[in-house]
């Protein structure tokens, strides 16, 4: 659990780039923070692991006050995805990953196996990139190994800073794709800083919207796009809100969530009610925010769930692919 009471940043005694945060982020959460440029999350982020320090109040992490840690048991333990991929040029794919286990003198085997695993859980072949350097591979490439080199050691937290944001479209889909997974799979606290609505929605168990320094809005996407605070986190979402306009006179309906994979397995969190498959996404939208999970009835037959955020999901992605819906 890492914990914001009162935290603020000034870096000129006169304007505060982080002003009176109270904060909580649980154990094993995907936490977003967004924001335009200049709002404080990337600063937000980085006292964290201490590389900015505080101004004033206090961070905690599981109850002790990061000030407490040794720095360096702290930083081991936290793991860091920037966005400048900052792999060592000189050392081969699987020298780079080993830096922290090494530091904190796993064994060789342990090491070694570690890499196998983590490279595998990003779709590259451990002996096919184990032995390449840095500049043999490409930029989304190098990115998963960035996000593995931070997993290596076991932390509990990673901490993630627009990390995908230089990459090419495709390769920043396929990562984000990958995270979906990844975090199912790693019982991690990831906090994940980006300007990107589509990425936020896609990732975030909860997102944080940051104006000014200030804490806007934070909840989960759900409750964001039916229920921004106020007309900053309405327009910044704009593209979230406008997207009910535009669904419900589109074409789609819950057959293209059911084809596109954006529904639940029957048996997990089955609602009391069902909606056609050939219903209208307005349709849909109507019952969840009535109802917490619904079943799919296609052909006389039910063969799965449906929630808001199977819903919220589906239309990031259309809305990512240049504005499809």
């Amino acid at each position: 659990m890492i914990k914001f009471e009162n935290v603020s940043k000034c870096y000129d005694n006169v304007n505060k780039a982080v002003d009176s945060l109270n904060l909580t982020i649980e154990k094993g959460e995907f936490f977003v923070i967004i924001g335009p440029s200049g709002c404080g999350k990337t600063t937000t982020l980085k006292m964290i692991n201490r590389l900015i320090d505080l101004s004033e109040g206090t961070i905690y992490l599981d109850d002790k006050k990061i000030s407490e840690y040794n720095i360096h048991e702290l930083r081991w333990n936290i793991g860091y995805v920037l966005q400048q991929i900052a792999l060592f040029p000189h050392m081969t794919i699987e020298e780079n990953i080993a830096i922290v286990p090494e530091l904190k003198k796993w064994d060789k085997k342990k090491i070694k196996d570690r890499i196998t695993d983590l490279l595998e859980s990003v779709g590259l072949e451990p002996e096919k990139y184990r032995h390449r350097k840095p500049s043999e591979l490409s930029g989304g490439e190098q990115q998963r190994v960035g996000v593995v080199r931070a997993l290596a050691a076991d932390p509990n937290i990673i901490l993630m800073d627009e990390p995908f944001s230089a990459l090419d479209p495709i390769s920043r889909k396929k990562l984000q794709q990958d995270m979906v997974k990844l975090k199912k799979k790693i019982n991690k606290t990831i906090v994940f800083v980006t300007h990107d609505m589509q990425e936020a929605l896609e990732l975030g168990d909860r997102i944080c919207i940051m104006q000014e320094g200030k804490i806007v809005q934070c909840d989960t996407p759900e409750a964001i796009i039916n229920n921004p605070k106020n007309d900053f986190v309405r327009n910044f979402f704009k593209s979230a809100n406008v997207y009910r306009a535009s669904l419900f006179e589109s074409d789609y309906s819950v057959k293209d969530l059911v084809d596109e994979g954006f529904i639940g397995e029957i048996g997990d969190k089955e609602g009391v009610g069902y909606v056609n498959a050939e219903e209208s996404l307005e349709k849909l939208f109507s019952i969840l925010t009535k109802e917490e999970n619904i079943k799919i009835k296609q052909n006389e037959k039910i063969i799965g769930t449906l929630n808001m955020e199977h819903l919220v999901k589906f239309v990031a992605n259309k809305l990512e692919k240049d504005g499809e819906i």
